[in-house]
């Protein structure tokens, strides 16, 4: 897979902190990108101990990563709130994919899955990568959960877009892949099943739906190669939500692939509610995966930002 060029991984020195690195370096590898390294310090912590002990850890992380056979790898220092930062820095160094870590039952993960990785999944314009700890590298089971027929532009793309990726770390790693597209009845057939109809006109209904779904989903199959890969298709009638995390827990699933709505240009970015909804209630991590109109329109930040990115980040020499 060749998908990424300028990859950045957030640090923290909790536990969670190393699975990032790794997984990190393991998409460098296999991507021949270059891998940025960052470090969050909030404002209280920017005491010269601190700092210096920040950058003694960062300096051994670098080694250790270009002993792993990546030689293109920085590392920096990051001053302020962690999901402003981060996305200045995705902006200003044009990485096109994020890779961070939470750390389940502390204030960490409070910290973490409550504010930053929610304002991520929002607001940050490339894709974000949350990795659980202790979850084993290489994967073993991947969820591609799309829906080429959500009502918004860019659904089919977008959808094309999470099972290629997911196919791709899947053949990376040797995964099982599993395919997921939760549905229901829609339209002018919404108000017929819901109301007191006959039973066979209900099934009718539920028939011809479930068909054009499954239809929807074997035309975008066919656009990805996955005759070597071990996949199955999952199509339940369920809300999305539920059904992932459902899937996630019964098949153990170690990343689920899926996309977040947005648009730029708008006081923020819109995201849709459902990875907010699985991200905080499953041991799998997750890949957020952005529509490309937003990915396109990235790296047009406006003046400020991109200064605000330069004065806020230290590189470590």
């Amino acid at each position: 897979m060749k998908r990424f060029k300028n990859i950045l991984v957030a640090y923290d020195n909790a536990v969670g902190g190393d699975d990032a690195i790794s997984q990190a370096v393991s998409l460098a590898r296999s991507n021949g990108a270059s891998l940025t390294v960052a470090a969050l310090l909030r404002n209280h912590e920017l005491v010269p101990g601190q700092v210096a002990e920040t950058e003694k850890r960062l300096m051994r992380i670098e080694d250790g990563i270009r002993h792993a056979g990546i030689d293109n790898v920085q590392a920096m220092i990051l001053d302020g709130a962690p999901a402003p930062s981060l996305i200045r820095e995705v902006e200003s160094g044009a990485h096109d994919i994020l890779i961070a870590s939470i750390e389940a039952g502390n204030t960490f993960r409070e910290r973490v899955l409550g504010s930053t990785s929610t304002q991520l999944m929002r607001k940050c314009p490339c894709p974000v990568w949350v990795v659980k700890p202790g979850q084993p590298v290489p994967y073993r089971r991947i969820l591609a959960a799309v829906d080429p027929f959500a009502p918004h532009d860019g659904a089919l793309e977008l959808s094309e877009k999470i099972l290629g990726l997911a196919a791709s770390l899947a053949e990376r790693d040797g995964a099982e892949l599993h395919i997921l597209h939760a549905w229901d009845v829609d339209g002018p057939d919404l108000e017929t099943i819901r109301s007191e109809t006959v039973p066979s006109v209900r099934e009718d209904i539920l028939m011809r739906h479930k068909e054009r779904r499954e239809t929807g989903l074997a035309e975008l199959m066919s656009k990805h190669p996955l005759d070597g890969l071990t996949h199955q298709v999952h199509l339940p009638r369920s809300d999305a939500a539920v059904a992932i995390r459902e899937l996630a827990k019964d098949g153990g699933i170690d990343l689920i692939v899926m996309g977040t709505q947005a648009r730029a240009r708008l006081t923020g970015f819109l995201a849709g509610h459902t990875a907010e909804q699985v991200i905080g209630v499953v041991d799998s991590g997750l890949l957020a995966v952005k529509p490309d109109a937003v990915a396109a329109d990235r790296f047009a930040a406006p003046a400020p930002v991109a200064k605000a990115a330069e004065e806020a980040k230290r590189v470590v020499a």
